[in-house]
């Protein structure tokens, strides 16, 4: 067996330089004979051709996959965004959460992506964890289960891998696994009663993968190891006791959660001994596969296992490669603004009129990480075309129009908490202050929840993300909302 074929390493796109930075990565992906990739980033033509090199080039079919919770627009310029999951599941229809499934999958085949990271089947039961929130689809476990696996079953049915993510559940961490190992305390009957219910309606439906949490639970493994690297979570509890029989895939091996007191090396023979069958982002190739084979010489990792692993890893690729890219992969645009429209709204107050002109203040609470955040263009642009002025408001309004803040706050691995910081807050209260007239309007582009940590602007309303998709679709509520008070 090859070894290497357990790994799926990760392509990132640069904005100077496309993806010909990863080229001597892709070469040595190619030369290993690495079972697939995840992407980041992109347009849709370069990953077009990306995809379509890696498959001509490899040895063996590819399982290339994205985290695209968003829709295949998350990553991939040109291609449709769609709102948080906890957007769509707060509208409590599975008919709008399969058809997200569908044309995730839809748009994700059309550019050789087979392997959708998503959806989140944890859930949004604690406040404090900073790194859920509106990633998941719900606090409640069967409305979870319910919207969840018809996501799945849209995904699934438009020819790509759905992904349950992250067991068994990441929703009652108040710490990120991408920075440390959290641990949640709570009781294995509570877990068994909520928190694995909706992976359990996932592995019914058919789900094709699972993908570990780094996090540890204690009433599930004493020994205090994280889900990934728990062989009583991950064989006792998913392959023996919930009967899994797919792809069990880790999260990112680059995460601090997995990675405390261990070599990335010696985490992935771990993982993989624990009973996880992919390997998640690895980035020492030569060392991680020479570290399985060595494992395998002393016994520490068996062949017989490892076996089943790249036979369940084929078995899935081949389910992709026999269908064929849907005709007609990009959706109309038109479902997925309606449903991004119907998702905003109104959270206290009711709103002045609009009238044919705004001062805009933009208080940026996701700026300053690795990543720069999406543009805030989007919602300027959009007003504009509907016939609304917008002005810079430079920290106050003139009188000249109502006053309205935009408050971007979206989840951030790098922030470490799941709230405004201080200074977003401030800001807030300045900019509202500054408006004499108490016309000022607050979109909120992150979990409606927050808004309680707003107490200067009594007129909010919610858009649950900072995407271009909600910075439209906050846009044109506002226009139709305020116009026609």
């Amino acid at each position: 067996m090859n070894p290497a074929e357990l790994l799926v390493p990760a392509l990132r796109w640069d904005k100077d330089r496309g993806f010909d930075q990863q080229r001597p990565l892709i070469e040595q992906g190619i030369e290993l004979g690495v079972g697939g990739y995840i992407i980041f980033g992109g347009t849709a033509a370069a990953v077009q051709d990306l995809t379509s090199e890696l498959r001509e080039r490899s040895r063996e079919p590819l399982l290339i996959g994205a985290d695209l919770e968003r829709g295949a627009g998350q990553q991939f310029a040109g291609c449709t965004g769609l709102p948080p999951l906890a957007a769509l599941g707060s509208l409590n229809d599975a008919d709008v959460m399969r058809q997200a499934g569908a044309v995730t999958a839809r748009e994700a085949r059309g550019i050789g992506i087979n392997w959708v990271y998503a959806p989140v089947m944890d859930l949004d039961v604690e406040p404090e964890n900073p790194i859920v929130g509106t990633r998941a689809i719900s606090g409640d476990a069967a409305a979870v289960g319910r919207l969840g696996v018809a996501w799945i079953e849209g995904c699934q049915s438009a020819g790509a891998l759905a992904c349950a993510k992250h067991f068994p559940g990441h929703g009652r961490t108040t710490t990120d696994s991408h920075a440390e190992l959290p641990v949640v305390s709570a009781s294995a009957e509570l877990l068994e009663q909520e928190d694995l219910h909706p992976f359990r309606e996932a592995i019914k439906a058919g789900v094709a993968s699972v993908m570990s949490a780094h996090v540890a639970f204690p009433a599930l493994d004493a020994s205090g190891a994280p889900a990934t690297l728990s062989e009583k979570i991950l064989r006792g509890l998913l392959r023996d006791r919930l009967a899994f029989e797919g792809l069990v895939v880790t999260d990112a091996l680059i995460m601090a959660g997995v990675l405390q007191n261990e070599t990335e090396a010696s985490a992935c023979v771990r993982a993989l001994a624990a009973g996880c069958d992919l390997l998640l982002y690895p980035e020492g190739l030569d060392a991680v596969a020479e570290a399985i084979g060595a494992a395998l010489t002393a016994g520490e990792l068996r062949l017989q296992s490892l076996e089943r692993s790249l036979a369940r890893r084929r078995q899935w690729a081949e389910w992709a490669d026999l269908r064929e890219p849907p005709a007609g992969a990009r959706q109309p645009l038109d479902w997925a603004r309606e449903i991004a429209c119907r998702v905003v709204h109104r959270l206290h107050a009711e709103f002045p009129s609009l009238g044919e002109r705004i001062q805009l203040t933009v208080v940026d609470d996701d700026v300053g990480g690795p990543y720069p955040p999406p543009s805030r263009e989007p919602f300027v642009e959009r007003l504009q075309e509907l016939g609304v002025a917008v002005t810079d408001a430079n920290g106050g309004a003139d009188g000249g129009g109502v006053h309205v803040i935009a408050l971007f706050g979206d989840v951030r691995a790098w922030k470490g908490r799941p709230g405004y910081s201080a200074d977003a807050l401030r800001r807030v209260r300045e900019a509202a202050a500054s408006n004499e007239t108490g016309r000022t309007v607050l979109i909120q582009f992150s979990h409606p929840r927050l808004a309680g940590q707003v107490d200067s602007v009594a007129a909010i309303a919610c858009a649950w993300g900072g995407e271009a998709p909600m910075q439209r679709a906050a846009a044109e509520w506002l226009v139709n909302r305020c116009r026609s008070n």
